[in-house]
């Protein structure tokens, strides 16, 4: 099993809707969606599908040898007993390197901030990357620091090189591009325009390799 923490939206939040809508799957019950109608947007969301509609804070990870689902909740419950709600910043659809993603407009020292002591406090939980993902990871022409990240917390875009992103699509053609993004964005417009609040570190787990990640635990912020 892995367990990742993301941020997602409340489930009465109609971007939470919208966005498993979108990718054509909720991941905290698990059930299949109807997508948008737009050509192959089976095909060009299938990787974030699996991953489930989120921001992620903790990247996935395995677990070490005697740390179990119990450690995770009780460590995630300790942590988000010491950092209060805040004001999520404002969200757009965005191009992020070929992939369309949800953003943040602006940059968010609280949400940097969770981001920073997810990925620090729960490391004690977290067993060493396998050779074989270490290797995949470096193939990617990771920075200097990128690769100094890799080597002593098992992924390469955490602290100064995170950002929040929601993740929409693959990394698309041109030609995709120009059809995907206008949708996309007219296809959240509405809701992204609402102010809304971080209350929630959220559990996810991934019961195999290539398994969906589901949704396991809501986590209330009560700093």
């Amino acid at each position: 099993m892995r367990v990742a923490v993301y941020y997602a939206p409340p489930a009465h939040d109609p971007l939470w809707r919208l966005g498993c809508q979108w990718l054509g799957r909720d991941p905290e019950c698990g059930t299949p969606l109807t997508q948008p109608d737009l050509p192959d947007i089976a095909a060009f969301t299938a990787d974030a599908r699996m991953y489930g509609f989120h921001a992620t804070l903790k990247p996935p990870m395995s677990l070490r040898p005697g740390a179990g689902w119990d450690a995770v909740v009780t460590a995630a419950d300790d942590l988000a007993g010491r950092i209060a709600p805040f004001e999520l910043p404002p969200l757009e659809v965005a191009d992020l390197h070929g992939f369309i993603a949800i953003r943040d407009a602006v940059r968010s020292p609280a949400l940097q901030g969770l981001a920073d002591a997810c990925v620090a406090e729960l490391d004690h939980l977290r067993a060493p990357p396998s050779e074989a993902e270490t290797a995949r990871r470096k193939s990617s022409k990771l920075s200097a620091r990128q690769l100094e990240l890799l080597e002593r917390w098992g992924y390469p875009y955490v602290f100064d090189t995170w950002f929040f992103h929601m993740t929409l699509t693959r990394r698309l053609t041109a030609e995709e591009h120009a059809v995907v993004m206008p949708r996309a964005q007219s296809y959240f417009a509405e809701t992204l325009r609402a102010p809304r609040m971080v209350r929630e570190l959220c559990l996810f787990t991934q019961a195999a390799p290539g398994a969906d990640f589901m949704l396991a635990e809501r986590i209330a912020l009560r700093g």
